[in-house]
């Protein structure tokens, strides 16, 4: 029996790459920026704990809960699409093997090469080769809500964890520097990594996501000076 050649593709990565990186990102950005606000706004170092506390805690359950629905939202239309499909499978084979047949002709296939295997895969799994080649629904890439938000809570909770810890580490008179600069090296490594595991260019992924880490925590820094000093 020849041997089976296995390939692992970067792409097989992507769903769960996605939620981690996104929930990491927001984890480090939003608490990093809540607390820098409540820095520069001169409020004690125990509040500022607190804020950032609440800011973990609030940030996973919305992030939990954003990435549920958007992926349920997901999932229910592959739903839809499928039982639609099964039922065209019952009541229009002819049409839908015509259909399977036009799409690996639009692909490069002759005609006759193409209808004999749009007649194979149905005889062998009608669903599963509309859902895969009509609809883009395969294994990997269909949407899993409760994997998604898990994910999502759990990281956002681990990189809002990483300014937590710098304000409980470091004196407050050098609090600001301090969130901003721990801050700003986890999200250029992150970006960098991120990047590497996608096959993207390591340093625009690190840069892209320094830049706008810095951009919210200087905005954030800002307002909070500002309404510190009115009140």
């Amino acid at each position: 029996m020849p041997h089976r050649h296995h390939e692992r593709h970067r792409s097989q990565h992507s769903g769960w790459l996605r939620a981690a990186v996104l929930g990491a990102n927001d984890g480090i950005i939003s608490t990093a920026s809540l607390m820098m606000g409540m820095v520069t706004a001169g409020v004690p170092g125990s509040t500022i704990l607190l804020s950032g506390v609440a800011g973990l805690v609030a940030g996973a359950m919305s992030m939990a809960a954003g990435e549920y629905v958007s992926v349920r939202s997901q999932a229910d239309t592959e739903a839809a699409d499928l039982a639609r499909e099964t039922l065209e499978l019952e009541t229009n084979p002819g049409g839908e093997h015509r259909e399977l047949e036009e799409i690996y002709v639009a692909r490069g296939l002759e005609p006759e090469l193409a209808r004999e295997v749009a007649k194979q895969l149905m005889a062998h799994d009608a669903l599963g080769a509309h859902a895969r080649d009509e609809l883009g629904i395969t294994d990997i890439f269909s949407a899993r809500p409760l994997q998604a938000a898990l994910t999502s809570a759990l990281t956002f909770s681990v990189g809002a964890l990483i300014p937590l810890l710098v304000v409980l580490l470091h004196p407050i008179e050098y609090l600001a520097f301090a969130i901003a600069s721990v801050s700003l090296i986890a999200l250029v490594v992150l970006g960098g990594l991120a990047a590497k595991v996608g096959g993207a260019n390591q340093f625009a992924g690190a840069v892209r996501v320094g830049f706008w880490g810095a951009a919210a925590m200087a905005l954030t820094a800002v307002a909070g000076h500002l309404f510190g000093a009115v009140v």
